[in-house]
Protein backbone atom coordinates (compact mmCIF):
# COMPACT_ATOMS: atom_id res chain seq x y z
CA UNK A 1 0.00 0.00 0.00
CA UNK A 2 0.83 3.27 -1.01
CA UNK A 3 1.18 5.36 2.35
CA UNK A 4 1.01 8.95 0.71
CA UNK A 5 -1.79 8.07 -1.39
CA UNK A 6 -3.63 6.77 1.30
CA UNK A 7 -3.13 9.80 3.39
CA UNK A 8 -3.67 12.45 0.63
CA UNK A 9 -6.59 10.50 -1.07
CA UNK A 10 -7.78 10.01 2.28
CA UNK A 11 -8.11 13.80 3.40
CA UNK A 12 -9.19 14.50 0.14
CA UNK A 13 -12.04 12.83 -0.02
CA UNK A 14 -12.54 13.22 3.09
CA UNK A 15 -12.90 16.65 2.55
CA UNK A 16 -14.79 16.10 -0.91
CA UNK A 17 -17.61 13.69 1.06
CA UNK A 18 -17.66 16.83 4.08
CA UNK A 19 -18.72 19.53 0.82
CA UNK A 20 -20.97 16.84 -1.38
CA UNK A 21 -22.73 15.90 2.54
CA UNK A 22 -23.71 19.74 3.39
CA UNK A 23 -24.76 20.30 -0.66
CA UNK A 24 -26.88 17.38 -0.72
CA UNK A 25 -28.25 17.16 3.56
CA UNK A 26 -27.57 20.66 3.97
CA UNK A 27 -28.82 22.09 0.92
CA UNK A 28 -30.48 20.28 -1.80
CA UNK A 29 -33.17 17.65 0.57
CA UNK A 30 -33.42 19.70 3.48
CA UNK A 31 -37.18 19.70 3.09
CA UNK A 32 -37.13 15.88 3.08
CA UNK A 33 -34.33 15.60 6.12
CA UNK A 34 -34.74 18.80 8.08
CA UNK A 35 -31.56 19.54 10.38
CA UNK A 36 -32.91 18.98 14.18
CA UNK A 37 -30.74 21.85 15.64
CA UNK A 38 -28.48 19.20 17.29
CA UNK A 39 -26.23 18.34 14.85
CA UNK A 40 -22.91 17.89 15.69
CA UNK A 41 -20.28 19.31 13.57
CA UNK A 42 -17.54 18.13 14.75
CA UNK A 43 -18.66 14.46 14.37
CA UNK A 44 -20.01 14.83 10.88
CA UNK A 45 -16.82 16.04 9.94
CA UNK A 46 -14.90 13.11 11.58
CA UNK A 47 -17.05 10.82 10.06
CA UNK A 48 -16.91 12.25 6.77
CA UNK A 49 -12.87 12.20 6.82
CA UNK A 50 -13.54 8.11 8.11
CA UNK A 51 -15.23 7.42 5.45
CA UNK A 52 -12.29 9.21 2.93
CA UNK A 53 -9.77 7.18 4.53
CA UNK A 54 -12.06 4.19 4.27
CA UNK A 55 -12.38 4.48 0.45
CA UNK A 56 -8.63 5.37 0.56
CA UNK A 57 -7.34 2.21 1.90
CA UNK A 58 -9.52 -0.11 0.08
CA UNK A 59 -8.70 1.84 -2.87
CA UNK A 60 -4.93 1.23 -2.47
CA UNK A 61 -5.03 -2.18 -1.11
CA UNK A 62 -3.74 -4.71 -3.75
CA UNK A 63 -5.17 -3.54 -7.54
CA UNK A 64 -5.19 0.34 -6.73
CA UNK A 65 -8.41 1.89 -7.85
CA UNK A 66 -6.97 4.51 -9.70
CA UNK A 67 -9.67 5.87 -12.35
CA UNK A 68 -12.98 7.91 -12.32
CA UNK A 69 -15.45 5.60 -13.42
CA UNK A 70 -13.93 2.14 -11.32
CA UNK A 71 -13.44 4.51 -8.44
CA UNK A 72 -16.94 5.59 -8.95
CA UNK A 73 -18.65 1.39 -9.23
CA UNK A 74 -16.52 0.50 -6.01
CA UNK A 75 -17.75 3.10 -3.79
CA UNK A 76 -20.97 3.04 -4.92
CA UNK A 77 -21.31 -0.84 -3.99
CA UNK A 78 -19.65 0.48 -0.78
CA UNK A 79 -22.28 3.24 -0.32
CA UNK A 80 -24.83 0.96 -0.81
CA UNK A 81 -23.66 -2.19 1.69
CA UNK A 82 -22.77 0.70 3.96
CA UNK A 83 -26.42 2.81 3.50
CA UNK A 84 -28.22 -0.08 4.22
CA UNK A 85 -25.85 -1.56 7.43
CA UNK A 86 -26.51 2.07 9.16
CA UNK A 87 -30.01 2.97 7.81
CA UNK A 88 -31.07 -0.25 9.12
CA UNK A 89 -29.64 -0.49 12.53
CA UNK A 90 -30.79 3.16 13.02
CA UNK A 91 -34.37 1.59 12.87
CA UNK A 92 -34.03 -1.17 15.11
CA UNK A 93 -35.74 0.17 17.81
CA UNK A 94 -38.84 2.48 15.98
CA UNK A 95 -41.76 1.69 15.96
CA UNK A 96 -42.88 3.33 13.13
CA UNK A 97 -40.66 3.08 10.19
CA UNK A 98 -40.57 4.95 7.30
CA UNK A 99 -39.09 2.98 4.07
CA UNK A 100 -39.21 5.64 1.60
CA UNK A 101 -37.04 7.40 3.76
CA UNK A 102 -34.68 4.52 4.18
CA UNK A 103 -34.61 3.88 0.61
CA UNK A 104 -33.97 7.55 -0.47
CA UNK A 105 -31.28 7.98 2.15
CA UNK A 106 -29.81 4.75 0.93
CA UNK A 107 -29.84 6.70 -2.61
CA UNK A 108 -28.23 9.22 -1.56
CA UNK A 109 -25.44 7.72 0.06
CA UNK A 110 -24.42 5.43 -2.74
CA UNK A 111 -24.63 8.52 -5.03
CA UNK A 112 -21.99 10.32 -2.34
CA UNK A 113 -20.06 7.68 -2.26
CA UNK A 114 -19.72 7.34 -5.89
CA UNK A 115 -18.67 10.51 -6.16
CA UNK A 116 -16.18 10.87 -3.37
CA UNK A 117 -14.94 7.83 -5.04
CA UNK A 118 -14.73 9.41 -8.51
CA UNK A 119 -12.43 11.91 -6.55
CA UNK A 120 -10.37 9.84 -4.53
CA UNK A 121 -9.70 7.17 -7.35
CA UNK A 122 -8.60 10.05 -9.38
CA UNK A 123 -6.40 11.84 -6.81
CA UNK A 124 -4.88 8.11 -6.35
CA UNK A 125 -4.25 8.16 -10.27
CA UNK A 126 -2.99 11.28 -10.51
CA UNK A 127 -0.24 10.69 -7.65
CA UNK A 128 1.67 7.16 -9.50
Amino acid sequence: MNVKNFIVGGIVGGIANFLLGWLFYGILLTSIFPPTGKENMTFIFLGCMSFGFLLSFIFSLGETVSKCVPGMKTAAMIGLLLGMYSDFFMNVNNTEIHYKMIALDILVTIVLSALVGAIVAVVNGKMK
